[in-house]
């Protein structure tokens, strides 16, 4: 696996500046907490060989189709602490949903290791120089209808040659996604939504090109609660 893909992680992200916004009508800000069994990203159990639990809280702000906020999180065994920053904007067009959003990935406390694959087992290797894994960056462009989604990611900063592709359908408090790598990856994932505070997620890897991913079944568990 390239190290670029692994350590880029996260789903959302952010600005910082929230509180230096002047009141603006329509202007909402929110923010929550959560726990999951594990840091599982596009497919990839960042915790891989640590089995690490991830535990992380948002801030966001969103006007008129405009949104930006900051996400962070434990459980990358490798990255360490994450935080997110993003922004983005949203419109709705005879139906159809289309959001654009630029990600910023930084890593301060990222270690000098990360996970390795040999044969079946992973294992942690070692890397003699400091690792300096942040300013990753990604553009990301969503379209959807109905229950239907599509999502095109592509890297930016030290991450051009990098796009995943994620296609999804939601039925009830069920959904369904399988998300591709460029060309080394494929996964597809099964979530259920018990409440508005507990889902689960069971992702399996279903195409591995170089053989360098796990193809056990991944089953995450995740709590979450808002800030009010």
């Amino acid at each position: 696996m390239k190290t670029s893909k692994k350590l880029l992680a996260g789903a959302v992200a952010a600005s910082l500046a929230i509180s230096a916004m002047a009141p603006v009508a329509n202007a909402e800000v929110s923010a929550s907490v959560g726990v999951a069994s594990s840091y599982l990203w596009r497919g990839i159990d960042l915790g891989a060989g640590y089995g690490n639990p991830a535990v992380s809280g948002d801030l966001s702000y969103s006007n008129e189709g405009f949104y930006a906020g900051t996400w962070v999180s434990s459980g990358d065994g490798s990255g360490g602490t994450e935080y997110d920053l993003y922004a983005g904007f949203g419109a709705e067009v005879s139906e159809v949903n289309i959001d654009l959003s630029v990600w910023s990935y930084q890593y301060p406390t990222a270690s000098t290791r990360y996970v390795g694959v040999d044969g079946d087992m992973a294992v942690v290797v070692p890397i003699e120089s400091e690792s300096n894994i942040g300013d990753l960056m990604e553009a990301v462009l969503s379209i959807g209808y109905g229950p239907v989604s599509l999502s095109y990611y592509h890297g930016l900063q030290d991450l051009e040659e990098y796009y995943y592709v994620n296609a999804g359908v939601t039925f009830g408090a069920f959904s369904l996604n399988a998300g591709a790598h460029d060309d080394d990856m494929t996964h597809v994932d099964l979530s259920y939504a018990y409440n508005d505070n507990l889902s689960f997620i069971f992702s399996q890897v279903v195409d591995d090109v170089e053989g360098a991913y796990d193809d056990d079944l991944n089953v995450v568990v995740s709590y979450s609660l808002p800030i009010e």
